[in-house]
C-alpha cells in the first residue's frame, strides 16, 4: 500500500481533532486539551477541537497547518508544521475565545512555562501522529519527508520540534530523520499538570 500526501482542509477537522488529541495525550492521563476543556469526555474534546481547525484565528491547531496522509484513500497519520511568529500565543488565545473557551489563562501557562525563546522564523512540527493499526508502516517518515521538501522550497533551513523529556519513541523517530537534541528545560508546573519534568528542543538544519 502506499502513502500519498496531501494538505488538509476544513473537511478533515474530524481526523485532525483526533489526532491532536492523541498527541496531546502521549500517553497520560491528562493532556493539554483535556485542562483547557475543563472535562475528560472524548466526545466533547473532539467537538471542540473540531471547531479550533476551522476557526478564523489561525492558531497552530488550524486546519491550513497540516498534512495528511492516506493509505487506500484513509486517513492515516498528521504532521503539523507553523511559524511561531504567526501561530503566536495571542493567536491560539483569539482562536480559543471564537469557540467560547475562555478562563484559560492558568492553563496556558502550563502550556508555555517551558518556553525556549524560539527563533519566530524558524519552522516548528507538532502533531506528528499515526493512526491505531498504522504504526511503523512508514506513515510519520514519509510525512516528515513532504514536509521537509516543501519547507525548503520555501526558503526554511532549520525546523524544531519539542517533545515530552522521557518520551524515548518520539526522540529515537527524530534523531533517526536527523533532528539533534538543542536543549531541555525541566517544570515543576509542567510536572505537576502532568506527571512529566518537562520538554525537549530538538532540531534539523537541512
Amino acid at each position: 500500500m502506499s502513502i500519498k500526501i496531501k494538505q488538509a482542509t476544513a473537511n478533515d477537522s474530524a481526523f485532525l481533532a483526533q489526532m491532536i488529541l492523541q498527541s496531546s495525550r502521549a500517553g497520560k492521563k491528562d493532556g493539554l486539551f483535556d485542562l483547557l476543556f475543563e472535562t475528560n469526555d472524548d466526545a466533547t474534546i473532539l467537538g471542540r477541537l473540531e471547531a479550533l481547525t476551522t476557526t478564523e484565528a489561525k492558531s497552530h491547531c488550524h486546519f491550513s497547518n497540516f498534512l495528511i496522509a492516506e493509505m487506500d484513500g484513509e486517513s492515516v497519520g498528521t504532521l503539523c508544521s507553523y511559524e511561531p511568529r504567526i501561530a503566536t500565543r495571542e493567536t491560539f488565545v483569539k482562536a480559543l475565545s471564537e469557540i467560547e473557551c475562555n478562563e484559560i489563562d492558568a492553563t496556558l501557562e502550563v502550556m508555555y512555562c517551558c518556553d525556549f525563546n524560539l527563533n519566530n522564523r524558524t519552522l516548528m512540527f507538532d502533531f506528528v501522529e499515526e493512526a491505531e493499526g498504522f504504526i511503523d508502516v512508514g506513515v510519520l517518515k514519509a510525512l516528515m519527508q513532504k514536509s521537509l521538501l516543501t519547507a525548503r522550497l520555501k526558503g526554511y533551513r532549520i525546523a524544531q520540534t519539542l517533545i515530552e523529556i522521557g518520551s524515548l519513541e518520539s526522540q529515537l523517530f527524530y534523531k533517526k530523520m536527523g533532528f539533534r537534541e538543542v536543549s531541555q528545560k525541566e517544570c515543576e508546573l509542567y510536572k505537576e499538570k502532568f506527571g512529566r519534568i518537562g520538554l525537549s528542543l530538538m532540531a534539523i538544519e537541512f
